[in-house]
C-alpha cells in the first residue's frame, strides 16, 4: 500500500476499501492478538492476548487491516460470523502505510490500534522477526463461538465493560477453549505434560501447575481501576465484570464468567455464571448468587442495589433494591414466605402497585424492592418484612 499522506486521503482510502470489495461489512468487533500455541499440537491455539479490542468502534481501522490482509491475498468472508487470519511485516508495513496521518497522534489513549501495529513492527526492526506468533481476528455477527480467539475477544469485552453482562452470545465457549494447565499464567497441553512426563519430571523441569481450566483467570488479561481490589487472583475468572471499587476478598468467594458487579460491592460469597450485583450491596461470607445451571430454570439473576444476603445464605431469585436475606437462609422460587398485614402495607410503600398477600412463594416476591427475609425462630416459618436499608425510588417512575 502507497503511503498516505492527509487525513482526506485516508477517509477516501476507507471509502474506497469498502465500495470495492465484494460484501463488505463493518465488523461488531475485531483486534489484534498475541497467541500461545500448542507445546505437542503446534498448530493449536491455547490462548489469545489482546493488547487493545474493538467493539462496535474504529470501522476505519478495521477497513486497513482487511486490504492489508487482501494485499496478501487473504479475501476475507464477510457472511462468517468470526475470521482469524495470521499477519507478518508485510500486513504490518501495509497498516503503517495507511495510518501515517495519524502516527504522530499515536500515543496515551488515542489510536491505540495504531500503537499496537507500531509496537509489533518496532519488535521485528529491533530483532529482525516477530517474536512470537500474531494474529487478527473479526468478529462480523454475534453467534456461537467456533475458535479460541473469537472466544477472548468476546471475554475481553465482557471483563473490559465494552458490552453489559449477559448482552452477548457465549454458546460455544466451553467447546471453543481447550482444557489448560496453567503455569505463572501461561497455558501448557496436559497432552504435552503426559507425553514428557519422564523426561520433564527428571531433569526437574516439570512446572509449577496453579490451576487447570479452560478460562484464564482475571487478573491474568484486566487491569482493574485502581479503586478495585482483588485479594486472591483464584476468586475472579476471566470473563467475568467488576465495576469500579468492588472488593472481592480471600476465602469463599468467587465472581464467575459472564457475571459481576455494576458498581461498588463487597464481595464475600458467590456470584455464579450470569448473576449480577448492584452498587453499595454486600455478598456475605459463603453467600451463594445461584447461576443459570444451578437452580433457576435458566433464569438470570439480578441482585439490586443496597441489597445484603448474609452469611451463608443462597440466593435463587431476583432481588431488587434494599433487600436482605439473613445468614444461613436459602430462598428458592418455591420457598413459601409468610407477610403479615402490617409487613404488607410497609412494602407496598416501596413498591408501589405490587400485590402482596399474607403467603407467597419466593417467585412472587422476585424483583420487589425492601425485602427483608427471615425465619421464625419458634415455628422455623420464612417470613418477609419491610427491610431496614435504604432504597432510592426513581423519582421518574414513581
Amino acid at each position: 500500500m502507497e503511503i498516505i499522506q492527509t487525513t482526506d486521503a485516508f477517509k477516501a482510502l476507507i471509502q474506497n476499501i469498502k465500495s470495492s470489495t465484494k460484501g463488505y461489512k463493518d465488523p461488531l468487533a475485531f483486534g489484534i492478538c498475541r497467541v500461545d500455541m500448542g507445546q505437542l499440537n503446534l498448530t493449536k491455539t491455547l490462548q489469545a492476548t489482546y493488547p487493545v479490542i474493538n467493539w462496535n468502534e474504529n470501522f476505519g481501522s478495521a477497513a486497513i487491516f482487511i486490504q492489508a490482509l487482501q494485499e496478501q491475498g487473504i479475501e476475507i468472508d464477510f457472511n462468517e460470523s468470526e475470521v482469524v487470519c495470521n499477519i507478518n511485516a508485510l500486513f504490518l508495513e501495509s497498516c503503517l502505510n495507511a495510518f501515517t496521518p495519524y502516527a504522530d497522534e499515536a500515543y496515551g489513549d488515542a489510536h491505540k490500534n495504531i500503537q499496537v501495529v507500531s509496537a509489533l513492527y518496532n519488535q521485528i526492526m529491533n530483532s529482525g522477526s516477530l517474536e512470537g506468533e500474531f494474529k487478527v481476528t473479526f468478529i462480523f455477527a454475534d453467534e456461537p463461538l467456533q475458535s479460541v480467539e473469537a472466544t477472548y475477544l468476546k471475554l475481553y469485552a465482557l471483563s473490559q465493560a465494552k458490552v453489559e453482562l449477559r448482552s452477548i452470545n457465549l454458546n460455544g465457549a466451553f467447546g471453543a477453549l481447550p482444557n489448560v494447565a496453567w503455569s505463572n499464567g501461561q497455558p501448557i497441553e496436559l497432552d504435552y505434560l503426559r507425553e514428557f512426563e519422564i523426561e520433564l519430571k527428571l531433569s526437574n523441569e516439570y512446572p509449577h501447575i496453579d490451576f487447570i481450566d479452560k478460562f484464564p483467570r482475571f487478573l491474568q488479561h484486566i487491569i482493574p481501576a485502581d479503586n478495585t481490589r482483588i485479594l486472591d487472583t483464584s476468586k475472579v475468572r476471566f470473563g467475568a465484570q467488576l465495576a469500579a471499587g468492588t472488593t472481592v476478598m480471600p476465602g469463599a468467594s468467587y465472581i464467575n464468567f459472564n457475571a459481576g458487579t455494576t458498581g461498588p460491592v463487597m464481595v464475600e460469597g458467590r456470584i455464579s455464571s450470569s448473576a449480577i450485583v448492584g452498587a453499595g450491596s454486600d455478598v456475605g461470607g459463603g453467600a451463594s448468587i445461584l447461576g443459570v445451571l444451578s437452580g433457576t430454570d435458566g433464569n438470570p439473576i439480578t441482585i439490586g442495589k443496597n441489597t445484603l444476603l448474609g452469611a451463608n445464605s443462597t440466593c435463587g431469585i431476583p432481588l431488587g433494591d434494599g433487600c436482605i436475606i439473613d445468614g444461613g437462609l436459602a430462598i428458592f422460587a418455591g420457598t413459601k414466605v409468610h407477610l403479615n398485614d402490617e409487613e404488607i402495607k410497609e412494602l407496598q410503600e416501596v413498591n408501589p402497585g405490587a400485590a402482596f398477600s399474607n403467603i407467597m412463594k419466593g417467585s412472587e416476591l422476585a424483583g420487589f424492592n425492601g425485602v427483608h427475609f427471615r425465619q421464625n425462630s419458634l415455628n422455623g416459618q420464612y417470613v418477609a418484612q419491610r427491610s431496614t436499608r435504604e432504597i432510592k425510588l426513581n423519582a421518574e417512575l414513581h
